[in-house]
């Protein structure tokens, strides 16, 4: 790696560090946001206060007027008791309401929550709300206003049925299959002559209030999201920071998740969602105990005949891999869903390599029963068996560089000026030649190690299996290990100091200042006299990474804290077996045999050498053209 790669790098984290610094808002700022959000709360609890007591008159009179007329559509279905059903299966159980008939309680089972609970409860009454709108010809219809007496109940499935006048009835079914999927068939019966002959679809209204399931929230609000797939392939989703009020959709979708790190409630559509759906993620401050308030404003088919059911199916439960892939087998509609995207690997190569590798890793070491964080050490170790090779490759080319370097001294003593830099180069190049060593190859072990750690980036935070998992100190791999916790949140650092994160910013303190090691070994000249600058700025980078990962979670960084341990330990070890002399006598006979056997230089540093030679040309071009100009002048 040269100077200049070291430089760019070090740009790039004073880039990212001075960025976060600069937009640090001040305290006028703070206190003005503050008093703007309470403002934006209290305008929007008004708002929603409104909209509860427009509810209720509009409850009130549609109650006073069917009280008025016995005749009025739904008339017996208007006023009632609300009754709860429940299906349950060994992996969730759902509550279901007669009144509007939708599922009011939704409980996964086997997975705790912060509370210490030894069941998730993904929603409950107050935090979720599901209505279905039908628009006839002279009344709209919502379920939500209608009490759904007429009840039946098997061991899985659950009928509801709100009678209209003249015998006019809507049904909703639902069916629960063995796992975390729920069948949903809306059907109304008698009811065509109330509709518009072209009338073919329905209006869907889903509200969800997000609630926190993890002890990190802020980690736990940056994998939360309202998430959909469109009908043609592939996902979207909403910010996760930013409020996004009635979002437009243009394309048709056949599912809507509303989404937190670890659980999902997603419905799906068996005719699809029509283009210009609205869907609304709105962001709650820490400390609330609610991650965000979602909303989906969709239309699907609907036949008012009732020849055909309108078909929803739900799925409650985690974002698991998987689980999420079996989801697609299981469902009745036969449609590519797609919904392990729910479980986010990252960019095209990164998820590439987290699809097709880590997954399969990850699974086959589970299936022994193998703690998680002796997992992620087995993981580390394999992904260092794997690159070691190019690893060492990639060192020993820097270490032909190192004993090279008081030959190179030799070589470029006469090049110190600094108009000389472009024949010192060139003759640093030629040395390389002749040598046969590549000044790029240093990069190599960063270029490969890259990929690698952003992939499990994505991986660790979104694995479900780390959840609860403990390992040595560390209660649960999925959050933080706070060794010092305080009740303020102060900027960067937040409101604990992470055990895991401190480990890894040493182990990245040390894999830096051996790297720089390596490096300055192999420099000549005025590049070792800049090295020992750059050093510092490379330096404050484990710094900055302390506070971008202090509130990430501790199996993350466990991981990269094992990672760079090995990466140091196989680079301490390289340099210790590294027999420099015999090293040396390899070049010197390479070099003669290169003198026999001249090759040209090809590649990268054919590309170079032929660029200095242009522009050393270019440049005595210059000074010629000035040295007449200058004695043009003179006559």
């Amino acid at each position: 790696m040269d100077k200049n790669t070291i430089t760019g790098f070090a740009l790039i984290a004073l880039v990212l560090f001075g960025f976060t610094w600069f937009n640090k808002p001040s305290q006028e700022e703070i206190d003005a946001k503050r008093i703007s959000d309470s403002i934006e709360a209290v305008e929007r609890q008004k708002a929603e206060e409104k909209k509860k007591i427009a509810d209720i008159q509009r409850k009130a009179e549609a109650i006073k007027a069917a009280e008025e007329d016995s005749t009025a559509l739904f008339f017996g279905s208007l006023t009632g008791t609300a009754k709860q059903v429940v299906l349950q299966n060994e992996k969730i159980a759902l509550t279901f309401t007669t009144k509007g008939a939708v599922v009011e309680k939704a409980v996964v089972k086997g997975f705790s929550d912060n509370e210490g609970n030894k069941d998730v409860t993904l929603f409950d009454k107050a935090s979720q709300k599901l209505n279905f709108l039908f628009t006839a010809k002279e009344t709209n219809i919502s379920t939500a206003d209608l009490y759904f007496n007429d009840v039946e109940v098997t061991d899985n499935t659950v009928s509801f049925t709100a009678k209209a006048a003249e015998g006019k009835t809507i049904t909703i079914t639902y069916t629960l299959h063995d796992d975390y999927l729920l069948h949903c068939a809306i059907k109304a019966n008698g009811m065509g002559g109330l509709f518009s002959p072209n009338t073919t679809t329905m209006d869907i209204d889903w509200q969800e209030t997000c609630k926190q399931q993890e002890k990190g929230f802020t980690f736990e609000n940056r994998y939360s999201t309202l998430t959909y797939h469109f009908v043609d392939g592939g996902t979207d989703y909403l910010s996760e920071t930013s409020e996004k009020v009635d979002e437009p959709v243009e394309e048709a979708i056949d599912w809507v998740a509303f989404k937190n790190q670890f659980f999902s409630a997603v419905m799906i559509a068996k005719s699809n969602y029509k283009e210009n759906a609205l869907v609304t993620s709105i962001p709650h401050e820490k400390g609330s105990g609610v991650l965000k308030d979602y909303q989906a404003k969709l239309k699907t088919y609907f036949d008012p005949n009732g020849v055909n059911a309108t078909e929803l199916e739900f799925y409650y439960g985690p974002n698991d891999f998987r689980l999420l892939q079996d989801v697609q087998e299981h469902s009745t509609f036969k449609k590519d869903l797609e919904m392990e995207r729910l479980v986010y690997l990252g960019w095209p190569l990164f998820r590439y390599i987290n699809r097709w590798f880590t997954l399969y890793v990850f699974d086959f070491l589970r299936a022994f029963n193998i703690p998680m964080g002796i997992i992620l050490i087995l993981i580390t170790l394999l992904l260092k068996a794997i690159t070691f090779p190019m690893v060492k490759k990639s060192y020993m080319s820097s270490a032909k560089m190192r004993v090279l370097r008081p030959k190179l001294d030799e070589a470029t003593k006469k090049y110190n000026n600094p108009e000389d830099a472009m024949q010192k180069q060139q003759a640093m190049m030629q040395l390389y030649s002749e040598y046969g060593v590549s000044p790029l190859s240093g990069c190599l072990p960063m270029l490969i190690q890259m990929p690698i750690w952003i992939a499990m980036f994505n991986f660790v935070p979104n694995a479900i299996q780390l959840r609860g998992q403990s390992f040595l100190w560390m209660d649960d791999l999925s959050t933080y290990d706070p060794i010092v916790e305080w009740g303020t949140n102060l900027w960067l650092i937040g409101d604990h100091i992470s055990l895991t994160c401190i480990l890894f910013c040493v182990a990245n303190l040390l894999y830096s200042w051996l790297t720089m090691r390596q490096q300055r070994d192999q420099m000549v000249g005025q590049q070792a006299e800049q090295m020992k600058m750059m050093q510092y700025m490379m330096l404050i980078m484990p710094l900055m990474f302390f506070f971008m990962f202090n509130d990430y979670s501790s199996g993350l960084n466990f991981y990269y804290f094992i990672s760079l341990f090995f990466s140091a330990a196989i680079m301490w070890t390289l340099r210790k077996t590294t027999d420099d002399e015999k090293l040396l006598a390899y070049l010197e006979a390479r070099r003669e045999e290169n003198k026999k056997n001249p090759r040209k230089m090809s590649g990268l540093a054919a590309r170079l050498q032929a660029m200095q030679e242009q522009q050393q040309k270019l440049q005595q071009q210059r000074e010629e053209l000035r040295r007449k100009n200058a004695a043009l002048r003179g006559e």
